[in-house]
C-alpha cells in the first residue's frame, strides 16, 4: 500500500507508525508554518492590558508554547483535539474540555469574554458562533501557515497513493487536484473531513492507534464508517 504523509518535515515520524513495514510511506509537506517574532507576540498580549478571560481557547499544537503562560488569566482551558490538549499538558496547562473542532467548541462557551490563540487566518465557525451568542472573543496570532508551492515530484507521489494522510482543510487544499478518486483520505475529525467531502468520496476518519487497528481494512480499500 502506498502511503503519503503530508504533515511538515519532522512532525510524520508518530504516523510513519500506524503502517506496517509492508508499506511504501512517502512524505509530502503540503504546507509550511512561520512562527510570529517574540516581539510580535509580547506586544499583542500587551495590549491586553490586565484582562482576564472567562476561557482561553486553543485550536492548534503549534500554540501550545504561546498559549501556556496566559492560562494564568483565563478561568478555563479548552482545547481542539487530542494533540493540543497533549501539547499543552507537556506544559503544565489542565485542559478544561477538548473538542474535535471549533464549532463543537462553540457550544462549550457560555461566557465571554474569551482568548483564543492559534492561526493568523483561523476558520470562522468559532467566531461566527459566538458573535451570535453577543460573546467576545479577542484572538492573538501564534503563527502562520501557508500553503507550499509542489514539485513534480511531489505532485507524482500523490497521485500514485492509495491513502493519503490529511491534517487539516488548508492542506486538503494543496493536495486534492493532486489525488485520485480512488485512494482514501485519512482524516483527524469531522471539520477536515467536511472539507475533503467536498471533493472527493473516500474519507475516513481515523488517528493515531485506531488507525493503526484499521490499516488492513485501508489495505484492502474496504474501510467502513467513513
Amino acid at each position: 500500500m502506498r502511503v503519503v504523509l503530508t504533515r511538515e518535515a519532522g512532525l510524520n515520524d508518530a504516523a510513519r507508525a500506524w503502517f506496517s513495514d509492508e508499506d511504501q510511506v512517502d512524505e509530502v509537506a503540503l504546507s509550511e508554518t512561520v512562527s510570529v517574532t517574540d516581539e510580535e507576540f509580547a506586544a499583542a498580549v500587551a495590549r491586553l492590558g490586565s484582562r482576564r478571560f472567562r476561557a482561553l481557547v486553543v485550536t492548534s499544537a503549534r500554540a501550545a508554547a504561546r498559549a501556556a503562560p496566559l492560562a494564568a488569566r483565563c478561568d478555563r482551558v479548552l482545547s481542539v483535539g487530542s494533540a493540543t490538549s497533549g501539547a499543552l499538558g507537556q506544559r503544565g496547562v489542565a485542559v478544561s474540555a477538548e473538542a474535535p473542532g471549533a464549532e463543537a467548541l462553540a457550544g462549550l462557551i457560555t461566557e465571554g469574554p474569551v482568548l483564543a490563540v492559534g492561526a493568523r487566518e483561523p476558520r470562522r465557525e468559532l467566531d461566527e458562533a459566538l458573535a451570535r451568542a453577543g460573546i467576545e472573543l479577542v484572538r492573538l496570532v501564534a503563527y502562520e501557515t501557508t500553503l507550499r508551492c509542489l514539485g513534480q515530484s511531489d505532485r507524482d507521489r500523490l497521485a500514485a497513493a492509495d491513502v493519503v494522510l490529511v491534517g487539516a482543510p488548508s492542506a486538503w487544499r494543496a493536495a486534492r487536484e493532486h489525488v485520485r478518486a480512488s485512494a482514501w483520505v485519512v482524516v483527524p475529525g469531522p471539520t477536515t473531513a467536511a472539507a475533503v467531502r467536498a471533493d472527493h468520496e473516500r474519507v475516513l476518519i481515523a488517528w493515531g492507534p485506531e488507525l493503526a487497528a484499521r490499516r488492513d481494512q485501508l489495505a484492502g480499500g474496504r474501510a467502513q464508517g467513513a
